[in-house]
């Protein structure tokens, strides 16, 4: 038998670094948990660590079983603050996570509703798993996910919420202000600004500068859509950012939005959840309430 106790111990351990330390996390005695692997080992015929002095290192098996526990006991601790949240009335916990800079503005916007209109149910952002959301979801580490860039998996269902156009950002005194739109050679001689991820994620690269073989002079990065504004207004580069977010943060400064392309380059925030989770009542009500502030 594999039983979940096993698991915690290998987590507990790998965590702590040491037998003794987990112990008393697991509010056990040294000795009654190193009892627990020996048996365990003695039913399986393999090794879980090898000791040698004061360090601790696993063998394969006991690898492949800390993989396993890493996976599977969040799982189990999730539904078990679930049924928590049930049994105590609260209903649940929503943990969301993001993977764009600009999905968290959007976010405070609807938060203070949601919670209002569901004072029962605890709200918890994980930013963590800003750029590794998909894998996040699935292992049950959060229940939402706010994207830009939905990923086709048959296990999670996205919902796009709320339409926008990505623009150039330029100073009011910028030789491209005065036009309604640029095209990508127009970008050959400026310093763009972009959040700091790679560039197979920016639309800006895959969707209207690569197609057109076309690269900026220069590329620099920034860690929030506040400054990469007061680069702008300073003269110190372009940006690419959400219309919305344009409208809403750089009203007063020196700038101005341009179309990317012609026809411009059209986004939406999608929230995705695990299938089967459609009906839960405050994963539906943050759903329905997204779509009716996205109208």
């Amino acid at each position: 038998m594999l039983d979940r106790q096993i698991l915690a111990i290998l987590r507990e351990v790998d965590r702590s670094g040491s037998v003794t330390a987990a112990a008393g996390r697991l509010n056990l005695s040294q000795s009654a948990l190193s009892h627990t692997i020996r048996k365990f080992e003695e039913r399986h015929g393999v090794e879980i660590w090898m000791k040698k002095g004061r360090s601790l290192r696993f063998t394969q098996a006991g690898n492949h079983l800390l993989a396993l526990a890493q996976r599977l006991l969040p799982q189990f601790e999730h539904a078990e603050r679930v049924l928590a949240d049930f049994a105590s009335g609260r209903r649940g916990t929503l943990r969301v996570g993001m993977e764009c800079h600009p999905c968290e503005r959007w976010l405070m916007r609807m938060t203070g509703l949601y919670l209002a209109r569901w004072p029962d149910v605890d709200f918890d952002l994980r930013t963590a798993f800003r750029y590794d959301g998909v894998a996040a979801l699935l292992d049950n580490e959060i229940d939402l996910l706010i994207t830009p860039d939905p990923v086709e998996q048959p296990e999670i269902l996205f919902t796009p919420v709320f339409d926008y156009q990505l623009v150039l950002v330029v100073h009011e005194a910028h030789p491209l202000a005065g036009r309604d739109a640029v095209q990508p050679q127009d970008l050959r001689d400026e310093e763009l600004i972009t959040v700091p991820v790679s560039l197979e994620r920016l639309d800006i690269y895959t969707r209207f500068l690569v197609p057109a073989h076309c690269r900026p002079r220069r590329h620099r990065t920034a860690e929030t859509t506040d400054l990469m504004l007061q680069l702008v207004a300073a003269g110190r580069g372009v940006t690419v950012l959400p219309d919305w977010l344009v409208r809403e943060d750089g009203a007063g400064l020196p700038v101005r939005a341009l179309r990317l392309g012609a026809d411009g380059i059209g986004k939406s925030i999608h929230l995705g959840i695990r299938r089967g989770e459609e009906e839960v009542d405050y994963l539906a009500g943050f759903l329905a309430l997204a779509r009716e502030m996205g109208r």
